[in-house]
């Protein structure tokens, strides 16, 4: 299933199980520190994992739409996988896991994720890709990798110098991203046209 399949991890999915299970489906598997992106199957594919916990806390200090637009930024066909059973089913339909716990408090955040999740289907364009389990998140990556080496070339390498994103390019999206009717792509588009936050209020 996974024969001639290379992912390159971020490090700090070592903490996860999706690095074992990769490599126990048969995947080549090697960690690197990524500057966008968890898991990269291809250099056009770049894909961002978040647990249902972490989408939410990402949704809440802005992180999850600077990522979605280093994504489409640096590649041209990046994918969101979201693991968690909350997502996909009720309470009722889902076993016992470590985020269960927080069942009750992601049901009343389902408004925001939702929204949060239509931005970026809409505005950044990036497929979402919901996963139950480790186990399917996975198989899924295996699948995903299989299907754009046999899509597209995997000529070039896997890993890209990326430049880090200046924290005060950041702080600056964040505060044309306040504006009433203002999302994360559009202040990204202001922002690049006429520099600076002041320049664009005053344009």
């Amino acid at each position: 299933m996974a024969v001639g399949v290379r992912i390159v991890i971020d490090e700090r999915e070592k903490g996860s199980r999706i690095p074992e299970l990769l490599s126990n489906l048969g995947a080549s598997i090697e960690f690197s520190l990524l500057t966008v992106g968890d898991y990269i199957v291809s250099p056009q594919t770049a894909i961002e994992r978040k647990t249902i916990s972490d989408l939410i806390s990402s949704i809440y200090d802005g992180r999850l739409f600077l990522q979605c637009n280093d994504l489409v930024q640096h590649y041209p066909r990046p994918l969101i996988l979201i693991e968690g059973k909350t997502l996909v089913g009720g309470p009722e339909q889902h076993s016992q896991t470590i985020e269960d716990s927080y069942y009750d408090s992601y049901a009343e955040q389902m408004p925001l994720i939702l929204d949060a999740l239509a931005r970026v289907a809409l505005e950044f364009r990036i497929p979402i890709v919901p996963t139950p389990t480790p186990e399917v998140t996975s198989r899924m990556l295996i699948l995903i990798a299989n299907l754009v080496r046999r899509e597209r070339s995997i000529d070039g390498p896997l890993l890209r110098r990326i430049r880090k994103q200046n924290p005060i390019y950041v702080q600056q999206l964040s505060v044309l991203s306040s504006l009433p009717g203002v999302g994360e792509k559009t202040a990204v588009r202001m922002l690049k046209k006429f520099r600076t936050p002041m320049k664009t209020l005053t344009a």
